[in-house]
């Protein structure tokens, strides 16, 4: 990683963390196929290490309203998705991984854009966390599902509920990964070089998170996500 490529990862990434940290989704659609874009190879590892300290550092901030019932029912699922994600990931080669991530993020944009609302009963969180396994495993891809789950409760409920969730998730990912042999030393190492960017980000996302235009920033955060996953398939 050269060092202009460093400087501009860590802006993309502060600035990605910090909009997640105030909506409570967007780092993985923002930053996923900018990964693509410069080394796929950093998918889903990178993205995945950068996103614990962002999404504990936003559970902790508001843990006092994490929808604990819902967000046990999206990990059970999210466990068994992680398993599918990971033959998808083993499955696929980089350029497919690109196109993959770009199809993905899309596809995740335009439903998120596009459903109607749908209460996080307990099947559907259970259907939510299974599709997210899949996905965030095999691309770091997985708010859209999760936001749109939680897209009419309150703030707080969302950024918190989303994050504890994320978190949980990403751990198993890891752990799978890395016995599967998956998570390589360049890999890691840039995430460790990117991660005091994120917690900038998260940190300048305290004083705002309570005040910003929450719906706005999101759609443009979604209209982002298709153009760049779109240039990430073009590329692929």
């Amino acid at each position: 990683m050269t060092l202009s490529v460093f400087l501009a990862l860590s802006l993309l990434v502060g600035a990605s963390a910090f909009v997640q940290g105030a909506v409570g989704i967007g780092f993985a659609l923002i930053m996923a196929p900018i990964f693509g874009l410069i080394d796929a190879s950093y998918l889903p590892v990178t993205l995945l290490i950068l996103m614990l300290p962002l999404n504990f550092l936003v559970a902790w901030r508001e843990r006092a309203s994490i929808d604990r019932r819902g967000a046990s029912w999206i990990t059970v699922g999210r466990f068994f998705g992680t398993f599918l994600g990971m033959a998808v990931l083993v499955a696929l080669s980089v350029r497919q991984l690109e196109i993959a991530v770009g199809l993905l993020t899309v596809l995740a944009a335009v439903v998120a854009l596009l459903s109607p609302p749908f209460s996080p009963r307990p099947q559907a969180s259970l259907g939510v966390g299974l599709f997210t396994g899949v996905t965030e495993t095999a691309t770091g891809i997985g708010g859209p599902p999760l936001a749109l789950l939680y897209q009419h409760s309150s703030g707080p409920v969302l950024r918190s509920t989303v994050a504890a969730c994320f978190l949980v998730g990403e751990v198993i990912s890891l752990v799978i990964l890395l016995i599967a042999g998956r998570i390589g030393q360049d890999q890691a190492l840039a995430a460790l070089l990117l991660i005091p960017a994120v917690l900038i980000g998260s940190g300048l996302s305290r004083r705002v998170h309570s005040r910003i235009n929450g719906p706005a920033l999101r759609l443009a955060v979604l209209i982002f996500s298709i153009v760049s996953g779109a240039a990430l398939v073009v590329k692929g």
